[in-house]
């Protein structure tokens, strides 16, 4: 460590995995503490910031961007401030994560093995937590259950939860966010990692499989079946030797394979087999709620074309929802069916959330704002001449997981962006004193 800041750096990847317990503080949908610990950790270097502002001043510049889109969705929708606020603090939440790994690890150089090894136990713990939440449950072990119930912020636990129980749900918000960080933190860093130290490589890899396989054997969910399948797809592609004719045959045999495993372990699963028979909407409630969600305001953007190009602005998702809520209803319900009453009062601007960080972003910040991320991130990648299979593989895999997660401020976008500044993707790896010998300009 250099001074008693970095401590709070370590805490933050300590507890990377807990975002979802009563411990934590709000955010749309969760409740993680690793970002208001990087915000916190920013804040105490902020003599430091010049030095990531002139690396990354583009990104730090983007929410003066949301903030005049948003000033449009303010002064022609509504305002309303705490909800504005939670979204620019996921906002800032995902700066903080992106400044401080290049002040941690850039500029005042701490040793990246430290990191690792905390990552590596902080997972190996969740895992821990879901195999007792799992045996608590099959076991009927009535306190375990019980105060692991009160411990999280929305639990999935209990039989009775109104969440579909009866699964363990590890530290994370619910069971679909295990995909998010096994595949948006955890494989990265594997790849990050090679060409470094073939240990952690090797670790990460246990950890990755370790944990998937056993999510899914204990029924977590159907996102860790699907979110899997993908990943395995793209770490083949990531890793296939186009040159090599027997590569390619065992490539193609393997992500066969993969598809058919997918499917039959999705096939297994009783909510997947209600899908399939009835349909997305009548055979499961959170699906529906997701395409509920989701739809919604969608159905406003479109009939509000104004709105679709800037935004209703940041904490207006709520006033979307307003106005596309009665289209969107008939359209899964029939087109005589009229939204019941209790949709509209449950519908608050402090609770309405839209799980896809596409469809919130586009509602508050408008395809303006979405276009300007875009093109910052792709002219980042450019500059630095990364464009590459890891690179490309590593960019659709987030992508991809941002489409059933809208939390701002988590991690892997902000991982993927500074590890494309330093240069980390590359096929041919850096050596292992690139993160903490390369000078800073």
């Amino acid at each position: 460590m250099t001074d008693r800041s970095d401590y709070v750096f370590y805490a933050a990847l300590m507890l990377l995995p807990a975002d979802g317990t009563v411990l934590g503080w709000y955010m749309p949908f969760w409740t993680p503490i690793s970002p208001w610990l990087l915000m916190l950790y920013t804040a105490l270097n902020w003599r430091l910031m010049p030095i990531v502002y002139h690396r990354f001043r583009r990104f730090l510049l983007f929410p003066l961007v949301a903030l005049m889109l948003s000033m449009i969705g303010w002064a022609t929708v509504a305002f309303h401030p705490l909800p504005a606020l939670w979204s620019f603090l996921g906002l800032a939440g995902a700066l903080a994560c992106l400044a401080s790994l290049e002040i941690a690890v850039r500029i005042k150089r701490l040793d990246w093995r430290h990191m690792i090894r905390i990552i590596l136990i902080a997972y190996w713990i969740a895992f821990a937590v879901g195999v007792v939440q799992f045996l608590a449950i099959h076991l009927d072990i009535t306190f375990v259950r019980d105060w692991f119930s009160k411990l999280m912020a929305r639990e999935y636990i209990t039989a009775d939860s109104p969440w579909g129980g009866n699964r363990p749900q590890f530290l994370f918000a619910e069971p679909s966010y295990i995909g998010m960080h096994l595949y948006g933190v955890l494989l990265p860093l594997m790849w990050m990692m090679r060409g470094r130290d073939r240990v952690y490589v090797k670790r990460l890899r246990n950890l990755i499989i370790v944990f998937a396989a056993g999510s899914i054997l204990m029924g977590a969910g159907v996102r860790i079946i699907i979110d899997t399948g993908v990943a395995l797809l793209i770490a083949i592609i990531e890793t296939l030797n186009l040159h090599d004719r027997r590569i390619r045959k065992r490539a193609f045999i393997t992500s066969t394979a993969i598809v058919l495993l997918t499917a039959a372990a999705a096939l297994t699963n009783g909510r997947v087999r209600s899908i399939v028979e009835q349909g997305p909407l009548a055979g499961d409630t959170s699906s529906s709620a997701r395409l509920s969600q989701t739809l919604t305001p969608v159905i406003a953007l479109i009939q509000h074309p104004m709105n679709l190009f800037t935004g209703f602005g940041a904490g207006n998702i709520a006033e979307a929802n307003r106005l596309g809520t009665t289209t969107a209803y008939a359209m899964l319900n029939g087109p005589d069916a009229a939204a019941p009453w209790w949709v509209w009062k449950n519908m608050s601007p402090d609770s309405t959330f839209t799980m896809s960080a596409y469809t919130s972003f586009i509602t508050e910040f408008g395809l303006i704002g979405l276009t300007a991320l875009v093109v910052i991130v792709i002219s980042h990648i450019s500059e630095r001449h990364l464009r590459n299979r890891t690179t490309i593989c590593w960019l659709i895999l987030v992508a991809y997981l941002y489409v059933q997660f809208e939390g701002y401020a988590f991690y892997a976008l902000p991982l993927f962006i500074w590890g494309m500044k330093t240069n980390t993707a590359s096929r041919s790896a850096a050596p292992l004193s690139a993160w903490t010998s390369t000078p800073c300009p």
